[in-house]
């Protein structure tokens, strides 16, 4: 089609068939697990989609399938932008913190004497979006960016702690109640206890579970999970004076509110509820991270309004990472998929952050000699919301006598080879390519959400293919059949059916997920999905230079050399070429010409530590709509860095690099600025 073609009501209705067509899809295949197109279909409609949006920027709308991220959707959940927008709070570590704030919100409304604070207990689950017209809950979301979310309306309605209709005899017309969803522990740690038995991988923590549990296809294992939540504001065309009337009004209306409130004179009295729930929160069957202070008066908050990131007239107080000591009874060591040999210490068992912890990473072998830990040494472990808890730092003064300098091993656990350190790395690997947890590693990233997407091979299949020597690659999987798989142990017809057939499905999966999925050393999702675009078929980045992969934007010369050397390495040539006979998507489309210059177009990010309000991959997705291009790594060719929380070594490289940081409140300014002429 011509790129000047005359825009026509038959174009506007086509793609209007089209959205229509790939979201029935979706939705046959994601709620109903009935899929009433072939994939094949699918992927020619989505691709007439994608050409017109692109010579017609003008009909793309946010819930259009080409706009979420990836090249298929990753769920049946439709992108929803939020009538009001659910805004972060700026957060406080301390009564200094506490002080500045209300010095700062005074000064912007000098001539008001007469206020007070309403302080609320910070829940550590998800934030929702609820929305009822008439009384009748009628949508459900999810926080998501805090301008679009997710609709999870099935979901919520899973929750019985919400209600479908409102306690009101005249209920306003619309309303909208925001609030958070949560695991109490003891619920958290009895759905850990019946995974255990199942041989299912552990939840981290109750927030994790969480947000997993809100993201199920399937309603009832929702309700199974029994979640719970908290309202803590709303939004509507009533009159109300207070947040405290508020949340008195929430009540009312047959939702649950955090009892722990509390309405505060002065600041006096906010910093002493926050000092007590410090300590007392360790008491809650559920988590809370900090507290809310919000000023109570709603007239004052309207007058206060919002910067560009937070509301004036409310802040969080955050707790400092709970420390607690334990005693590090061994060394462990797993293997990666990678090769890489990571230390964890084995712990006396330790209450931290609401849950049991008896294992910490310690991540290399320079950790360790920098810890100097030893076994029997007192530790001091902490966990500020990492999924995995870590050391921090030795008690020496109480080591035992005798204890010993810990030594990695020198050969492999798994496979005993010997292992290497290289010199410019701190990992040690094992680089036998046959080594059994080598292969588990790899095959369980192949079969990812992010790369194959194979339904039903997990990490407990694989370790049955691997120790049954059913499969030794990942060519293997591709001639499985029904009745191998039923020589190995709980193994039933249908099941086996059903993992051959997904097997096969993922054949389909475009060539940047087959990409990732081989799992070359520093190509995460966001590195393949360039590189694919760059290189659309195999043969072409098999037969790439370094130089030519170092030229694509966002690529160093240490990923341009591990791809090469990927590809010109025998065994790996010879899978290529399996997956290549069993009919695996190796080809795709090279990326397409942006119509729309922007402040971002053509620039590289790179995006680092935990951002405020944004996922990983959201954030990547609002930068490549605007016409950026995100790598997993920094370097010369970098432009901009997003840092979130605990950015580390790459923040430390870009400020040597003079490359520009940004926080993700820039981000997004830089994405809403005035496209370029």
């Amino acid at each position: 089609m011509d790129s000047v073609t005359q825009l026509t009501p038959e174009i506007q209705q086509r793609v209007q068939e089209l959205r229509n067509l790939l979201q029935k899809a979706s939705y046959d295949y994601y709620v109903l697990d009935a899929p009433t197109i072939d994939d094949a279909v699918y992927d020619r409609l989505y691709r007439e989609l994608q050409t017109l949006e692109t010579q017609y920027p003008e009909l793309i709308t946010p819930d259009s399938p080409t706009q979420r991220v990836g090249e298929r959707p990753a769920s049946q959940f439709t992108s929803i932008k939020h009538n009001v927008p659910l805004y972060s709070l700026e957060n406080a570590f301390g009564n200094d913190d506490l002080a500045t704030w209300e010095q700062r919100w005074k000064k912007a409304a000098p001539d008001v004497t007469d206020y007070d604070y309403v302080c609320e207990l910070k829940i550590d689950g998800n934030a929702l979006a609820l929305t009822y017209e008439n009384g009748i809950l009628v949508r459900g979301a999810t926080r998501g960016d805090g301008i679009t979310g997710e609709e999870i309306t099935q979901n919520v309605k899973a929750i019985r702690s919400i209600p479908l209709r409102l306690n009101l005899e005249n209920p306003p017309e619309l309303i909208e109640i925001r609030g958070e969803a949560f695991l109490s522990l003891d619920t958290f740690e009895q759905i850990n206890r019946d995974r255990e038995k199942a041989g299912d991988s552990l939840f981290a923590n109750p927030r994790n579970a969480t947000a997993g549990t809100l993201r199920q296809l399937d309603s009832r294992i929702v309700a199974q999970r029994q979640l719970d939540f908290f309202a803590y504001t709303l939004h509507f065309s009533g009159e109300l004076k207070t947040q405290w009337e508020a949340l008195e009004l929430l009540k009312q209306m047959g939702f649950r509110v955090n009892p722990e409130r509390q309405c505060c004179a002065n600041l006096q009295a906010v910093q002493e509820y926050c000092d007590r729930w410090s300590l007392d929160r360790t008491q809650l069957r559920y988590m809370t991270d900090g507290v809310v202070i919000k000023i109570n008066s709603l007239a004052l908050q309207e007058r206060l309004g919002f910067t560009q990131k937070f509301p004036r007239w409310a802040i969080a107080l955050k707790y400092p990472a709970e420390e607690v000591p334990t005693i590090l009874e061994n060394i462990s060591v797993n293997v990666g998929r990678t090769g890489a040999i990571t230390p964890v210490a084995e712990l006396k068992p330790v209450q931290l952050a609401g849950t049991t912890v008896s294992r910490a990473t310690l991540h290399n072998r320079d950790r360790i000699a920098e810890l100097d830990c030893r076994i029997g040494d007192t530790v001091i472990i902490r966990k500020a919301g990492e999924i995995i808890p870590e050391v921090l730092r030795v008690l020496t003064e109480l080591r035992p006598a005798g204890a010993q300098p810990y030594e990695m091993p020198s050969h492999c656990p798994e496979c005993g080879e010997l292992v290497i350190k290289p010199e410019d790395e701190a990992v040690t690997r094992c680089i036998n390519a046959s080594c059994p947890a080598i292969l588990r590693g790899a095959l369980t990233h192949w079969a990812s959400r992010d790369a194959l997407d194979i339904n039903g091979v997990g990490e407990k299949l694989v370790a049955q293919l691997v120790d049954s020597n059913l499969v030794q690659s990942v060519g293997d999987l591709y001639e499985l059949s029904i009745d191998q798989l039923l020589t190995l142990e709980r193994m039933g017809k249908k099941s086996a059916e059903k993992i051959v057939a997904a097997i096969q499905h993922s054949k389909a999966q475009p060539w940047s997920r087959v990409l990732f999925g081989l799992g070359i050393r520093h190509i995460g999702s966001v590195n393949a999905q360039t590189l694919t675009q760059t290189f659309p078929k195999v043969e072409l980045l098999a037969q790439a230079t370094p130089e030519q992969i170092e030229a694509v934007p966002g690529f160093g010369s240490e990923i341009a050399q591990s791809v090469y050397e990927w590809f010109q390495n025998h065994s790996n040539q010879e899978l290529i070429d399996r997956l290549r006979q069993a009919g695996v998507q190796l080809e795709g489309e090279a990326a397409p010409v942006a119509q729309v210059e922007t402040a971002i177009s053509g620039k590289t990010f790179v995006i680092t530590g935990t951002l405020p309000t944004l996922k990983r991959d959201e954030a990547q997705a609002l930068i490549q709509q605007a016409g950026g291009k995100v790598s997993d790594s920094v370097s010369k060719k970098t432009d901009y860095l997003v840092a979130g929380e605990k950015a580390g070594s790459k923040l430390d490289k870009a400020q040597s690099l003079g490359i520009s940081v940004l926080s993700e409140a820039d981000l997004l300014a830089l994405i809403q600025s005035e496209s370029l002429s």
